[in-house]
């Protein structure tokens, strides 16, 4: 059974099943996980951190939704823990999935809202469309991705968007553009948004972010691309942000992971993102070298 902490997340003391699993890509894929207390709480811009096994490493996922007692989540294959949980099959079960975490994404009193996804990070978006979508705003989504084999969620998205407009780098499906391209031509057109809301890689929000400027729209982006252990104690997710010509420290995983983009130092961002790059390369290239060895 599920118990509730003094701070009112749901640590379920099971094993946590995988009820379903399926790819979206080459190198991203679905599952929904049994958590039935988690499901009960979960809002969208939330994130759970789970344990494949025992003696891994503690990773934050966002929530890409819930059905009925299960926990959706969407990720994308780079490093050693998503490719151990890649590699397990639905009925087997993982150590540990707890939350919800993180500030569930603002949208009370949104009309008129941007949502804009890159990525793997349209897993994140998609959640927060839906409930925009539920409460009667006018969704507009931009969904971006480098070509057509690495789409993912259209039809899902095209549910519960007014207007969906997909773009690839290549060329090879919808609008041959990046995110901001589209953006800039509604806004120049004089569409009205009362908040564009976008997740993605950090250099795409940062584009985002200027074009948003350009015509004083109101922008949140959601940092959860650079959290590692999703409680701040690693520091990994610091962000430094411009609060009235004063700079401020915030984490991701505690203080967010949404934040006005206007405030977001996004080069500093960028560079503390990068700094693990390395050593998440060697332990993913050793756990493909463990996982082959164990099938042979």
């Amino acid at each position: 059974m599920g118990q509730k902490s003094n701070k009112g997340i749901i640590l379920d003391r099971i094993m946590y099943k995988i009820l379903s699993k399926k790819s979206l890509n080459s190198t991203v894929i679905e599952m929904v996980i049994e958590a039935p207390m988690v499901a009960k709480k979960a809002k969208p811009g939330q994130f759970i951190i789970l344990r494949v096994n025992e003696d891994g490493e503690r990773i934050p996922l966002t929530i890409a939704g819930t059905i009925n007692n299960g926990v959706k989540i969407i990720f994308q294959v780079v490093g050693a823990t998503t490719l151990l949980l890649a590699n397990k099959n639905e009925g087997e079960t993982i150590e540990d999935f707890v939350g919800p975490l993180g500030n569930p994404t603002k949208i009370e009193n949104l009309k008129d809202v941007c949502i804009i996804g890159g990525g793997a990070g349209c897993a994140i978006a998609l959640p927060i469309a839906e409930a925009l979508h539920k409460q009667g705003s006018n969704v507009t989504t931009i969904i971006g991705f480098r070509n057509k084999d690495l789409l993912i969620l259209e039809d899902d998205f095209r549910k519960c968007s007014n207007e969906l407009i997909v773009t690839t780098d290549d060329g090879s499906y919808g609008v041959h553009d990046n995110v901001t391209g589209p953006l800039k031509k509604l806004l120049s057109e004089g569409k009205h948004f009362d908040e564009v809301i976008t997740i993605g890689p950090l250099v795409m929000m940062k584009f985002v972010v200027l074009t948003c400027k350009e015509f004083n729209v109101p922008c949140t982006v959601s940092m959860n691309p650079i959290m590692i252990d999703g409680t701040g104690m690693c520091g990994g997710c610091r962000l430094t942000l411009n609060v009235d010509g004063k700079k401020v420290t915030k984490f991701a995983c505690v203080d967010g992971p949404d934040f006005d983009g206007y405030q977001i130092d996004f080069d500093e961002a960028s560079m503390r993102n990068r700094m693990y790059s390395d050593f998440e390369k060697h332990t993913y290239e050793a756990t493909c070298n463990l996982l082959n060895k164990d099938v042979k």
